[in-house]
């Protein structure tokens, strides 16, 4: 328990963990087995929690079970806040000693779980989370990286504590940027809830043996500071009733499995008219005159241009094709784009989550422009498939990428040029580098003109 306003009080009278035991048996059909997305074998497992005892509390036996698989950095734990605002009135600790002390208590309890389970303490402020949530998001998706291969286990976004909810989020994120497999934990919602509210949509179950049970009970008693009285002075008192442990007392981990969403790019379209300056800026102009320049033939048939945004470059297209099909995920972008090409018959915007939702038809340009870098890992290599399915054979594909680091995101565009390099049946064509951006023309050796011509 920390700090942060909640829609309920834990010293409050709550569900009993003898409530919930027909529900956790009946869920308990959905057995959960330690998978990545794919439902390979975990690789890595990465449990975050919004403060010390969390990762306990919601996912110890997880932790204790994964553990015993050996692999240096296999399993770690992402503790966001130090705790440090569990007990605000207390006269005997600083939220300083606090911070210090419930940290001593993580690493024991995780030494109970596992050896090699491995610690990483951020400096997220306790109760202030959600005030920092996208920079957590981009954090973690930093920290997973290519996300095949990886279980993230976070806590529940619906559990009621503003601090667990905003983790939560910020979990969803990263595992829709990294491809990550999200599990989510309750804590508080055990307490809150009940079983009649069936709070959680379909929930798997991992059920723990007795080694694990035991680890979990062992760790839990390390976190002397939630468990037990600070001292007998008034502020210090026990935060986690006998009554709220029982509920973590049960041979069963529950966790929740939803889609995860990404709204980032959607609200940088709603919030401003063209959030890359693309209309303004000497950067896009130019970048998008080369591409231009870059194109072997004065005029296409059929082109796809793959992550429109507003639809700056489509409208450039459009002077150069018979037809664009221009593809964007986000709805507001889409609304721009379509207002900006209104009139321009020969072009239509769809929004479409690409790689999964393709276009149908073939294609003579596909024009793939500052949108992979946004893609999970594990969907470059469908985009590329994607890509070689639907080009015509004397079909033009163009790729332009920022060569910086691109904050939040594992990919970047030297890493989807090296994708697009083996795409089947093409060859290099051209390419121009400079210190901001990369062009990558890729075709047949056909498509190049005839300079004599």
């Amino acid at each position: 328990m920390s700090g942060g306003s909640t829609g309920f009080r834990h010293q409050a009278p709550g569900s009993a963990a003898s409530a919930w035991d027909d529900h956790v048996a009946e869920a308990a059909h959905a057995r959960l087995a330690l998978v990545d997305r794919e439902g390979a074998p975990a690789e890595r497992v990465v449990v975050v929690a919004a403060h010390p005892d969390d990762e306990t509390l919601g996912a110890g036996g997880l932790l204790a079970t994964a553990g015993r698989v050996p692999g240096p950095g296999r399993v770690s734990v992402v503790v966001l806040t130090a705790g440090e605002a569990s007990h605000p009135g207390s006269t005997t600790h600083t939220p300083e000693r606090l911070a210090e002390l419930r940290l001593c208590e993580c690493r024991e309890a995780l030494g109970r779980l596992g050896p090699a389970i491995g610690l990483h303490q951020w400096d997220l402020a306790d109760g202030a989370i959600a005030s920092a949530e996208q920079a957590c998001a981009d954090r973690l998706a930093e920290h997973i990286g290519d996300g095949r291969g990886v279980l993230l286990v976070a806590p529940w976004r619906a559990d009621g504590h503003p601090d667990h909810e905003a983790a939560g989020r910020a979990a969803a994120i990263a595992a829709a940027r990294t491809g990550a497999r999200l599990l989510e934990y309750p804590v508080w919602a055990w307490h809150w809830a009940s079983p009649q509210e069936v709070p959680w949509p379909d929930p798997v179950v991992l059920t723990l043996d007795e080694a694990a049970l035991a680890a979990k009970q062992d760790a839990l008693g390390c976190h002397h500071s939630q468990v037990e009285p600070l001292s007998d002075r008034p502020g210090d008192e026990r935060l986690l009733s006998a009554d709220f442990l029982a509920h973590f007392a049960r041979p069963h981990e529950l966790f929740i499995e939803q889609p995860n969403h990404d709204p980032v790019l959607d609200r940088l379209h709603a919030d401003g008219a063209e959030p890359w300056g693309a209309d303004t800026r000497w950067y896009e102009e130019r970048k998008r005159s080369l591409v231009l320049a870059m194109l072997p033939q004065r005029r296409y048939g059929w082109a796809l241009d793959v992550g429109c945004s507003t639809g700056v470059t489509t409208q450039a297209l459009a002077d150069r094709c018979r037809e664009v099909v221009a593809v964007d995920a986000s709805e507001a972008a889409v609304r721009s784009a379509r207002r900006r090409l209104d009139g321009l018959a020969h072009v239509s915007v769809e929004q479409r989550t690409l790689p999964a939702e393709w276009p149908s038809g073939r294609f003579d340009l596909v024009v793939v422009s500052e949108v992979g870098y946004f893609l999970a890992p594990g969907s470059l290599p469908v985009l590329v498939d994607r890509v070689a399915d639907c080009l015509e054979p004397s079909g033009v594909v163009v790729l332009c990428h920022w060569r910086h680091r691109v904050a939040g995101w594992p990919l970047d565009g030297a890493a989807v040029h090296r994708a697009f390099e083996a795409l089947p049946g093409r060859a290099w064509l051209a390419s121009y580098r400079d210190r901001d951006v990369e062009i990558l023309l890729l075709g047949s050796p056909e498509q190049m003109p005839d300079p004599l011509r």
